[in-house]
């Protein structure tokens, strides 16, 4: 009798038991869980809330920079701030007080949401596109300024380097230092024949010697390689009918006729003449060679000192010479 009645007690108390736990624990453990549940809901509700109102507070302290709806950001700043302040007391309150909170919240973040979308949305937009246009106006000037800077580095070395090719090649030279002219008049005992370009004994020897010295030695110190050899006559009249000058002249400059074979007519031709006596002369000494020299006429037209005539007849020993001079080849010309 006591073991049945033992084996309808045991019966009894398992109908009782859910996984091992009576009726009470189970209903406490399911409690357990959903207080767990809610604490994560509400955590993440806050974390939520947080984000929100400081972006919010981001785009209202941004409306306030700008100028725009002061009154208005001032106004939600202090329903930030109040709800800020719930929220962070909220963590010593009650749960049901939580949930209120919460709503609070939300309701906060919405009037400022609507009141922004409302009122300041527009002109955000516009700020965002102001500073959009100003940057990329920034961006175009620092490109450009970079672009001029890099120029400004490519031409200062290029000035740097023609400097200093400018004062290796004037290196030695003074400013304005000017080739002397070399004029040998027949005042100064250097002939030619009497209406003639052929040379005197004594004037070609002059010309081979102590000239040719001369010529080569400033050439050598102003860095010269041309060398200008111009006849002067005075204006006597050239007793001569014809002029061979067109058919004789080269022949006689490329010494495959001689000089005696040049019969001017005119003073023109007289000074080109005796210009080309001298320059043979002048280029079969080897201390000119490879020197260009270039045979020219002034004729009648320049005095003595690179002055134009006026005009004044007769005959003038000082007015008949031979004028050389030296300069450097254009270089953009060759």
């Amino acid at each position: 009798m006591s073991e049945s009645a033992s084996r309808i007690e045991a019966k009894g108390y398992n109908r009782g038991l859910i996984l091992g736990f009576t009726m009470a624990e189970s209903l406490l453990l399911v409690i357990f869980c959903l207080l767990l549940v809610a604490a994560a809901v509400i955590a993440a509700e806050r974390q939520k809330a947080a984000d929100a109102i400081a972006a919010q507070a981001k785009q209202a302290e941004q409306m306030l920079k700008s100028g725009s709806e002061r009154e208005e950001v001032l106004r939600l700043q202090r329903e930030l701030e109040a709800a800020t302040r719930q929220i962070g007391l909220s963590a010593t309150t009650k749960r049901p007080e939580d949930w209120r909170e919460l709503v609070v919240a939300k309701d906060t973040l919405q009037v400022i949401e609507t009141s922004l979308s409302a009122k300041g949305r527009e002109e955000l937009e516009k700020k965002i596109s102001q500073l959009q246009s100003e940057g990329a106006a920034a961006q175009v000037a620092r490109l450009k300024a970079a672009d001029l800077e890099q120029s400004v580095r490519e031409l200062t070395a290029k000035n740097e380097t023609l400097e200093k090719q400018l004062a290796l090649s004037t290196e030695g030279f003074k400013p304005h230092e000017w080739p002397p002219i070399i004029s040998l008049s027949e005042a100064n005992g250097n002939y030619f024949r009497s209406g003639s370009a052929e040379l005197t004994k004594a004037f070609g020897e002059k010309l081979s010697g102590s000239i040719s010295s001369q010529i080569a030695d400033n050439l050598e110190s102003y860095g010269a390689d041309i060398v200008e050899v111009i006849g002067h006559t005075d204006e006597q009249p050239v007793s001569r009918p014809t002029s061979n000058m067109d058919l004789t002249s080269i022949n006689a400059l490329n010494a495959s006729a001689p000089i005696t074979s040049l019969e001017p007519a005119d003073n023109a031709g007289l000074g080109l003449a005796r210009a080309i006596a001298v320059a043979n002369v002048l280029r079969a000494n080897p201390a000119l060679k490879g020197v260009t020299v270039l045979p020219l006429s002034g004729a009648q037209l320049i005095l003595p000192g690179d002055v134009l005539t006026n005009g004044v007849a007769g005959n003038l020993e000082t007015r008949r010479r031979i004028e050389i001079r030296i300069r450097r080849r254009d270089a953009g010309l060759n």
